[in-house]
């Protein structure tokens, strides 16, 4: 049964919501990709990170009065991808693409997100020794050339137009 004053209380609520997101949702949906190795022109992965995050912080909008929604929001992300990441095959695209997810989250949660290296260990659930080092670790990586990408094969003209009149 709903009591008298909640339609507003819902109305004011959607208007937070929709201000929170229209703020903060570029940022997610790019920590996103970041963390998904997808590029800009298509990003299923991405996208479903960043609406299942912002569904469950609408879900959790009135318990998060006083705390940052957009470290929900970006929480919610990282969980996210953590516990899909693993299931997902390692496609070596997009900027990050050289590193482990394990890696990726890592970075983009210290670098791109700027959390702290305490509250990034407590999130995955690692020390904070072993956050460090993965940090490390992955910025080397990144530091690295890219190994060269093996070019097409050459196949002669000669050979192709032989082929083709077959």
């Amino acid at each position: 049964m709903r009591q008298r004053g909640q339609p507003g209380s819902d109305r004011r609520r959607a208007q937070e919501f929709e201000a929170f997101v229209a703020g903060a949702a570029g940022r997610l949906l790019h920590a996103a990709m970041l963390l998904t190795g997808e590029p800009a022109d298509s990003r299923p992965r991405a996208e479903h990170l960043l609406t299942t995050a912002l569904a469950r912080t609408y879900a959790d909008w009135e318990r998060l009065r006083g705390e940052d929604p957009y470290d929900a929001a970006r929480q919610e992300i990282a969980v996210r991808y953590a516990r899909g990441a693993w299931r997902q095959p390692r496609t070596g695209e997009g900027l990050l693409g050289r590193l482990t997810p394990q890696e990726r989250l890592i970075l983009v949660l210290r670098l791109y997100e700027g959390v702290a290296e305490e509250q990034t260990a407590a999130l995955i659930g690692l020390p904070v020794e072993r956050v460090r080092a993965i940090c490390a670790r992955a910025v080397g990586a990144m530091r690295q050339p890219a190994p060269p990408r093996r070019p097409a094969p050459h196949w002669p003209l000669s050979l192709l137009s032989r082929q083709a009149t077959r």
